[in-house]
């Protein structure tokens, strides 16, 4: 997937004009890519739109006009952009309970490496993208994830927008106090495809 340019990224005065526009349309794009994993936990397949989405409303909320510092942002969401032959995505513990949560964060040390996609009977393990602050202690509520994909998956997605069935699709954790599983619509596999020909 082709990184976010600086010339892409617009400043604060111009963003508001496109805003409400651009944030209508890439939260419609989130929902058709959002998978719900279990009763805890929701992934997001992130592509360009919503990662540009993301740096676009960072700079805007931190008011963020120096130039470095909005490079700075372009290459911290640029890492969690899928490269080629990669999916990738952002992987969310949702426990409103605050005790709860951080009873379940502790206990789930290593969450990230118990996550994987299954496609045409081949399991790919999920790569977690390395973030500064992370403890040894504890898992995050947050997981940036790349699934790097062999020829075979590769091929079989971007082939899905054409077939006349796209290939299953299933998005598993097996971690020892969480176990769930979703198998993706048919729509969300065709996205997929897409991002790996972007």
């Amino acid at each position: 997937m082709k990184p976010i340019d600086r010339t892409e990224v617009l400043g604060l005065a111009g963003y508001e004009v496109v805003r409400e526009r651009f944030r209508t349309r890439v939260i419609a794009e989130k929902k058709r890519r959002r998978v719900q994993l279990g009763p805890n936990v929701s992934v997001l397949f992130e592509n360009r739109d919503t990662t540009l989405l993301q740096i676009q409303e960072m700079i805007r909320t931190e008011r963020i006009t120096r130039p470095s510092a909005i490079q700075h942002e372009i290459d911290t969401y640029n890492e969690n952009l899928a490269g080629d032959d990669e999916l990738c995505c952002t992987l969310m513990i949702e426990i409103v309970d605050p005790v709860e949560r951080d009873a379940f964060l502790r206990a789930a040390v290593g969450f990230e490496r118990h996550v994987s996609l299954v496609v045409l009977d081949e399991r790919v393990a999920a790569r977690a993208v390395a973030r500064e602050g992370q403890q040894a202690d504890r898992t995050t509520a947050v997981h940036y994830l790349k699934f790097p994909l062999p020829d075979s998956i590769s091929r079989a997605l971007r082939a899905a927008r054409t077939a006349r069935t796209a290939p299953e699709v299933v998005l598993r954790v097996d971690h020892p106090i969480y176990q769930a599983e979703a198998r993706l619509p048919p729509e969300s596999v065709v996205l997929l495809g897409e991002d790996l020909r972007e």
